[in-house]
This record gives structure tokens, C-alpha cells and sequence, in this order.
């Protein structure tokens, strides 16, 4: 028999709300647990911190927190999270490099009993007890509609728009274009669509080297984060652009203090510990036992200039952190 087969053919009868799986009794109590943590990268500032507030909140709750870096490669992934079954740990956080390549984890983990929350980037399918991201198409268009209101506030009409990639494939990566391109729907700006460049900033002062000069018209730069957002300005900066309006998302305070003079005019709220934080709280209630939504939204909001002092930034991300959880 293909058990392969038949375990992807359960999982078309999924619901949205999933059943977490009867632990042992040491786990049904939750106290003191071992939490493993396969984290996609830490090449980026985002990661860096989600694995902060991770850390922080395993700590404050008396838990071991088994944290291992896939350094954006899928084999060392899946290797990594058979590592965190054969340790025996109550539960484990995914943050997937690859959305269909963890099948294979998530089906190990469930042969093992161990529930699986994904956090950040959800998978395409396999079991998993819960996802604790947010809602990337909805920022996305809400950075979207304060771009089009800025470029209609300035009288511009049929403005060339440059947008600046997360990754090739990438769930945050579509959901973050898909919204973004929604709320520029019938404005008349047109969207050029620029290469990936991997939420790195970096990658993105290379990107918009060229992209600039192949668009020397362009009057807006949107980028899937602010980290690439900032590069993109350095550029812009760089080459004497103060007319161009600069748009990301993540709420990067660098990206906050950014918007003094107007030009950097939107990014959505994406605390990177706070999600850390409510993914450790949910991956606690999932080895307990307990039934735990398919999907915690961590929440998220606009900012634009004028709303600046409404947020916390002095840390690396703005705070944002709304009641989610159940108490």
C-alpha cells in the first residue's frame, strides 16, 4: 500500500478549525516543556526578532525553547525537525523555507504525536495544529490604498510604481502583492513588477540600482518589507530622488522615523517578538492537549506619518500588540 498517498489523500478532508492531539500526561500539564523551533533564516532582522520573542516568552513561562536556524535551506529543514522529533519535544514551531517541502516533517511529527504550529508562513497542506502569522494581503492593501491617497492628495495621476519582492513562490510573498495590487486596481498607476530580492537589504540597493536606471519615470517604490523599502531609498537618496514616496511593511521603526519628512509614506505593523510571543502561547496550549484555532491572527495596522507617535518604536520593530489570545 502507498501510505504516502493515503496520508496526502486524508488531508483534503481537513477543517478550518483542527483538533490537537491527546499528549502524554508530562505534556497534558504543560509546565516546564520542551518547545522546538525550526526557523526558515536569520539572515533577516524579522527573524532575528521572532526568535527573540520566542525565546523571552518560552523563558517567562519556565520552557525550553530548542531553536535551530534552516539558513533558507529545505533538506537542513526537514533534517532539523526530525532532530526536534528524536529529542521528544512537546511541540514544534515551523517556520517553513518552502511551503510543500516540510510534507514529510509534518507527517513524521504526527506519527510521533507532537503537534505542529506554523508561524509566520503557512504550509499548503499536512497536518499542522495551527498557523500564528497575519494577515499579509490585507497590509499589503492597506499600504496599498495609503499610496494611492498620497499620490492623489499630490495631484498625481498615472504614476509608474516599482515594486520590490520578498521571495520567488513565497505565501507572504503573493498575499503581500495580491493586496497591494488590489487597492491599485482602476487608480491608473501602473505597477512594475521588480525581481525578488529575498527581504534582504542588500539585495534591494542592487535591485534598485538597475531598476532605476530602467525607470528613471518611477514615483513609487513598494517594497514586501520595510528592510528592503530602506535599501531602496539609500539608492534613491544616492542618486539626488527626494520626489520618489517610499512604501514597506513590518513596521520597522528605522522605517517610522523614516517618514519626518513625508517622503516614506506608509508601512503595516508586523511585531516580530509579539508574534513570537503568541506563537509560544499557542504551541503551549496545543501539547497540553487543548483545541487551538487554525489560525491566530496577531493583528496588524496602518501607519502613515501623521500616526508616527501613536506606536512604540523604540525597539527595532514598532510595538503592536492587541489582545488575541483567550485569557
Amino acid at each position: 500500500m502507498n501510505t504516502r498517498r493515503t496520508f496526502l489523500a486524508g488531508l483534503a478532508g481537513a477543517v478550518s478549525v483542527l483538533s490537537v492531539m491527546a499528549l502524554s500526561p508530562a505534556a497534558a500539564h504543560a509546565e516546564g516543556l520542551k518547545i522546538g523551533f525550526s526557523q526558515v533564516t536569520l539572515q533577516s532582522p524579522f527573524y532575528v526578532q521572532l526568535k527573540n520573542g520566542a525565546e523571552a516568552a518560552a523563558k517567562a513561562s519556565g520552557d525550553t525553547l530548542v531553536f535551530l536556524d534552516a539558513n533558507g535551506d529545505v533538506s537542513k529543514q526537514n533534517n532539523d525537525i526530525q532532530d526536534l522529533i528524536t529529542q521528544g519535544v512537546s511541540a514544534i514551531i515551523i517556520n517553513p523555507v518552502n511551503p510543500e517541502a516540510v510534507a514529510p516533517s509534518l507527517e513524521a511529527a504526527a506519527a510521533a504525536g507532537i503537534p505542529v504550529i506554523t508561524v509566520d508562513r503557512p504550509v499548503t497542506g499536512g497536518k499542522v495544529a495551527a498557523h500564528v502569522g497575519r494577515d499579509n494581503k490585507a497590509m499589503g492593501k492597506l499600504v496599498g490604498e495609503a499610496v494611492v491617497a498620497k499620490l492623489k492628495a499630490d495631484g498625481v495621476t498615472g504614476a509608474k510604481v516599482i515594486e520590490i519582492q520578498g521571495d520567488a513562490g513565497g505565501a507572504v510573498m503573493m498575499d503581500r502583492r495580491d493586496g497591494f495590487h488590489a487597492a491599485l486596481e482602476g487608480s491608473g498607476h501602473t505597477i512594475v513588477e521588480g525581481p525578488y530580492a529575498e527581504y534582504i537589504r542588500a539585495n534591494a540597493v542592487t535591485a534598485m540600482q538597475d531598476l532605476l536606471q530602467a525607470n528613471a519615470d518611477v514615483k513609487v517604490v513598494y517594497a514586501h518589507n520595510d528592510d528592503m523599502a530602506l535599501g531602496a531609498m539609500q539608492v534613491l537618496k544616492e542618486n539626488g530622488r527626494d520626489d520618489v514616496l517610499i512604501a514597506g511593511v513590518d513596521g520597522l521603526s528605522e522605517a517610522l522615523e523614516a517618514m519626518a519628512d513625508g517622503k516614506y509614506v506608509a508601512t503595516a505593523l508586523n511585531d516580530p517578538q509579539y508574534l513570537g510571543d503568541v506563537t509560544i502561547q499557542v504551541a503551549r496550549e496545543a501539547a497540553a492537549g487543548k483545541t487551538v484555532p487554525a489560525f491566530v491572527d496577531a493583528g496588524t495596522a496602518l501607519v502613515t506619518p501623521d500616526k508616527v507617535g501613536e506606536y512604540p518604536h523604540k525597539e527595532l520593530f514598532a510595538e503592536y500588540r492587541p489582545q488575541v489570545l483567550d485569557k
